[in-house]
């Protein structure tokens, strides 16, 4: 089961059980009413506010962590496709024989880097194309050295081989970025106090005539869409909010390479 489908079924446990939390703390306080009407309600709303402060500093920053790394992630598409591009544009420092060689390692390697994201959600796919893009790395890096090493030109050791080791250590980066994740632990701390929360909301909401659906739907979906939303943004390759458009700076870096 992919991420995303852990994070449809948690956000949709959450807002069924801070329903059935909402209902039991007002049942709760209606039961407190009836044994001491002056007392059910002393130091509840010095609690309420503490908790419900902690929630949405917790939701708060969850969500500023999660929209920062996806911001980064796109950031990070565009910083490799300016290394790849580079890199490129001084293959032309080479004699002609060994660029040729090396542009078409170059348009294997860009389309295995593409490839790799294009697979997922399917793991395995993903993980076979990056294991070739590091493999033509290896290629890459043998056949620059020779021709550097062939052409005896300075200026090609000096600005080719600084531009692959760029290149290639972006490849790293994004694999690591793609992995960064706060720990599970944040995320079921984030349910626990919504669920607790509710039974504080149920019970504030307690001695009226009749229940408000309005605001007891609209309170635990908002949180619940909330906490999907910010889980989405964790894996933005696998949900609805995607960095699929970043990668247009590489399509069209290939299309260039033609």
């Amino acid at each position: 089961m992919s991420p995303t489908s852990y994070g449809i079924l948690f956000a949709g446990g959450l807002f069924l059980g801070m329903l059935l939390l909402l209902e039991l703390g007002r049942r709760i306080g209606n039961r407190r009413l009836a044994r001491d009407p002056e007392g059910a309600r002393q130091g509840v709303g010095v609690v309420e506010g503490a908790l419900f402060s902690l929630l949405g500093l917790l939701i708060a920053f969850t969500f500023s962590g999660a929209a920062a790394r996806f911001d980064a992630r796109r950031h990070l598409i565009v910083e490799e496709a300016n290394d790849i591009g580079t890199a490129w544009l001084r293959l032309d420092l080479l004699p002609a024989g060994p660029a040729a060689g090396l542009r078409e390692l170059f348009r294997q390697y860009l389309d295995a880097r593409l490839e790799t994201y294009r697979k997922l959600p399917d793991l395995s796919a993903a993980k076979a194309e990056l294991a070739r893009s590091i493999s033509l790395q290896g290629e890459i890096w043998s056949a620059a050295v020779s021709a550097c090493r062939e052409s005896g030109s300075q200026p090609a050791h000096l600005l080719l081989l600084p531009a692959l080791n760029a290149m290639f250590d972006i490849t790293t980066t994004r694999t690591e970025a793609a992995n960064h994740h706060p720990p599970w632990i944040i995320f079921a701390m984030l349910g626990a106090l919504s669920l607790v929360s509710s039974v504080l909301a149920g019970y504030g909401m307690a001695g009226g005539k009749s229940l408000s659906w309005i605001h007891i739907i609209g309170f635990a979906a908002v949180v619940a869409v909330t906490v999907y939303v910010i889980m989405d943004l964790e894996y933005p390759r696998l949900g609805l909010i995607r960095v699929d458009s970043a990668d247009q700076v590489l399509i069209q870096l290939r299309e260039s390479m033609k």
